[in-house]
């Protein structure tokens, strides 16, 4: 008989992300300008999914999919990846489409997904399957804003919480937010139960209003997570945690900062790479069995230092590729062995 400790460790239970999946329209650029879009399945929960599975580690995305044509092309292609797909019911509603461009360097997006199928999400539709069978569960993104969806990421989080490791990545979109005060509510309600609270220094200075990074990430830090992670681009990663008591390069009151240098590669584009981060930092926490809170605040410090350098590692290869194209676990391991992996938080 497999106990529940057992179900919810290494050996069984799934990374499991709760979201959207929907199309992305990418750019196709010629000349220096841009002539047309290629259709490419999207949406951060599915690419956290994809690059998870990518990375070997046994991931299911849960959630609502359309029975269009664009639907049954995103089934299609999770099953291809390896990605199990029986917690993601069909639905009669259309798929959401987001147009993505690149503007000064940076992605771009318009999304088209009133009454979309992946917004329809209630408490009840999810299986009982998911909550005995995830280890590791993400949420976050534009599940977060519309329809019933961001009321069932709650009340999936909630029922989790101490028996699942639970992560989060808000990926803002501001200009879908259409009440900012329900939206920051729901950020705080989820901060307050999840473990990993993962956000990129953009989307971090919308949330502090202008504070300093460091101040707004141990702000959030105090609202509830074990680990709060910004990813800053080019100049690499800033993650905090509680002082358990081991010695750390850089510690001050109560809390430990880590500060790792970016993976220097050729960049083609940045589409997908705070999420391809995520899978590589949950994919390394659950081939370690690090798959509850008690698991992640005994990390040492190098080992917490080795888990964010992987995450970074597969966030540096995504963009040496167009679009949201994650690296496998070879890849990974092949870039960091012929890199400094002997990296230490400064």
């Amino acid at each position: 008989m497999v106990t529940v400790t057992e179900r919810c460790g290494g050996s069984v239970g799934r990374i499991t992300c709760l979201g959207e999946a929907l199309i992305d329209f990418l750019p196709i650029e010629e000349g220096g300008g841009m002539v047309g879009f290629r259709v490419h399945p999207g949406g951060s929960l599915l690419n956290v999914a994809v690059a998870v599975a990518r990375l070997g580690q046994p991931v299911a995305l849960a959630g609502k999919l359309s029975t269009d044509f664009f639907g049954r092309y995103v089934r299609a292609y999770l099953e291809r990846e390896g990605v199990h797909v029986s917690w993601l019911a069909d639905v009669d509603a259309p798929s959401t489409l987001a147009f993505v461009a690149t503007e000064s360097g940076d992605p771009s997006f318009v999304f088209y997904g009133e009454r979309a199928a992946d917004t329809l999400v209630r408490a009840e539709d999810l299986p009982a399957a998911l909550f005995s069978n995830t280890a590791i569960l993400h949420v976050g993104s534009i599940s977060l804003l519309r329809g019933s969806t961001p009321q069932a990421v709650l009340a999936a989080c909630q029922r989790l919480a101490g028996s699942a490791l639970l992560s989060l990545d808000p990926n803002l979109r501001p200009a879908l937010v259409s009440d900012e005060p329900a939206y920051r509510a729901l950020l705080r309600r989820l901060a307050a139960l999840v473990d990993i609270f993962k956000v990129s220094a953009v989307d971090l200075a919308w949330l502090a209003s202008g504070r300093d990074l460091e101040a707004a990430a141990g702000e959030l830090l105090a609202d509830g997570p074990a680990l709060v992670v910004v990813t800053r681009g080019a100049d690499g990663v800033l993650a905090l945690r509680r002082n358990q008591g081991a010695r750390t390069h850089e510690t001050g009151g109560s809390l430990s900062t880590y500060r790792l240098p970016a993976h220097v590669v050729d960049v083609v584009d940045t589409v997908g790479a705070g999420d391809a981060f995520t899978a590589g930092l949950l994919s390394w926490l659950r081939e370690h069995d690090v798959t509850s809170r008690v698991a992640l605040d005994a990390l040492s410090p190098d080992e917490l230092t080795a888990a964010l350098n992987f995450a970074a590692a597969t966030a540096a290869l995504n963009c040496t590729r167009a679009g949201a194209e994650p690296p496998d676990a070879l890849a990974v391991r092949a870039f960091l062995s012929a890199t400094d992996s002997s990296i230490h938080a400064r």
